[in-house]
C-alpha cells in the first residue's frame, strides 16, 4: 500500500525453480512493487512470500540470499571491478585465496579479465552491466532479481546483452525474476511472462502463447500491435464462434497484402479476403507497415521487406486476406 492506494492487488504467483520469469507492464502497473516485495525492500501489508517452502515475508533483504541487479547497476564507484566482485564474498566470510579464485573465474566468464583494475567510471554501459550481473551471481544465490536490467543501454548493446543474459541463465540455472516494460526484451528472454496492469495480473503464459493467444484486449495491445475488428463493415469469419463479451483480433503480420487484381492464394478457401485502399506506408528497415482503409475500419498490415516485392503507395487499391484460423477473440 502507498497511502490508501494498493500498488498490487490479489497478486498470486508461483515461480518454478530454474525458470526465467519476466514481470511485464507499463508504468504504474505494479511490476516494480512486486519485485521490491520479493527483494524484501517493501514489507507486504497482507499475504505471504514463500521461497523453497519457507516464509520470508518478515525476513529483511540482506538475509534472503538473493542476487539483485538494478537498472542503475549500483556499483561501488570507489572500488575497482575486482573489489566490486570481492565485496559480497567478503561479507560472507570467504577466505582471500578462495575469493581471488572465484573472482578470476567470474571475470573470465563475463569477458572482463583485462578490466579488473578499472573503476566503474572507466567502463562502458555494457561492461558496467556485466560487472553488475557478475556481482549478483558470484556468491551463488539461488534467486536472481533483475530490475529493468537493460533499460539504460542503447538498442544494439541491449540486444547483445539479451544474448549474454540468456547464456548466463542457461549456464548458472538460477531462478530469475526480471521486471521490464520492454516487450521485445520480455519475449526474447523469458520462459514465462506475467503481464500486469493496474496492480493485477492480466495473464501469465509462455511468450509464444501470450503473443499468439492473448486473453484480454490489454494483453493483445500491450504485447505487440493488434487489429481489433470492432463493428466493421464486413462480417468477421473465423473457425470458432465469437464468445460474448469479446472482440475479434488479428495480428498485422498475419495479414497478406496484394494488388487488388492479383490471383488468389492457393489456400484461398481457408481465408477471408477483403479489398481496401492504402492510406499510408511506413518503411522501417526490415519491415514495411501499411495502413489500409477497409470501409470504416483502418487495418495495420506488417510485412518483411523482400527483394522484388511489390510496394504499395497511398491511394493504391489492394486486397487483404488472412487465415480464418488466425482470428482471435479477446475479452474487452
Amino acid at each position: 500500500m502507498y497511502g490508501t492506494v494498493a500498488a498490487v492487488k490479489d497478486l498470486s504467483l508461483r515461480v518454478r525453480r530454474g525458470e526465467f520469469l519476466t514481470i511485464l507492464g507499463p508504468s504504474g502497473s505494479g511490476k516494480t512493487t512486486a519485485l521490491m516485495l520479493l527483494a524484501g525492500f517493501i514489507p507486504p501489508t497482507d499475504g505471504d512470500i514463500v521461497i523453497a517452502g519457507r516464509s520470508v515475508a518478515a525476513v529483511p533483504s540482506y538475509r534472503r540470499d538473493q542476487g539483485i541487479v538494478f537498472q542503475s547497476y549500483a556499483l561501488f564507484p570507489h572500488l575497482t571491478v575486482r573489489r566490486n566482485l570481492e565485496f559480497p564474498l567478503e561479507m560472507r566470510g570467504m577466505k582471500a585465496a578462495e575469493r581471488a579464485a572465484r573472482v578470476d573465474r567470474m571475470l573470465a566468464r563475463v569477458h572482463l579479465k583485462d578490466f579488473s583494475e578499472r573503476m566503474p567510471s572507466q567502463l562502458s554501459g555494457g561492461q558496467q552491466q556485466r560487472v553488475a550481473l557478475a556481482r549478483a551471481l558470484i556468491a551463488d544465490p539461488p534467486i536472481l532479481l533483475l530490475d529493468e536490467p537493460l533499460g539504460a543501454l542503447d538498442r544494439n548493446l541491449r540486444e547483445q546483452m539479451q544474448i549474454e543474459l540468456k547464456s548466463l541463465h542457461r549456464e548458472f540455472g538460477k531462478t530469475t525474476i526480471c521486471v521490464t516494460h520492454d516487450q521485445e526484451e520480455a519475449l526474447t528472454l523469458s520462459d514465462r511472462i506475467v503481464v500486469m496492469s493496474a496492480g493485477r495480473i492480466e495473464q501469465t503464459d509462455t511468450p509464444e502463447a501470450l503473443y499468439d493467444r492473448p486473453t484480454t484486449r490489454f494483453v493483445a495491445n500491450f504485447l505487440g500491435e493488434a487489429n481489433f475488428l470492432e463493428n466493421p463493415d464486413f462480417r468477421v469469419e473465423s473457425v470458432a464462434a465469437q464468445p460474448p463479451g469479446t472482440v475479434a483480433m488479428i495480428r498485422p503480420e498475419r495479414i497478406y497484402i496484394a494488388a487488388a487484381a492479383a490471383p488468389q492464394r492457393a489456400d484461398a478457401d481457408q481465408r477471408q479476403s477483403l479489398t481496401g485502399t492504402v492510406g499510408d506506408m511506413i518503411y522501417a528497415g526490415p519491415l514495411r507497415k501499411y495502413h489500409v482503409r477497409v470501409g470504416s475500419s483502418m487495418l495495420i498490415v506488417r510485412e518483411h521487406v523482400a527483394s522484388g516485392e511489390q510496394i504499395f503507395r497511398p491511394g493504391d487499391e489492394v486486397r487483404l486476406d488472412w487465415l480464418r484460423a488466425d482470428v482471435r477473440f479477446v475479452a474487452t
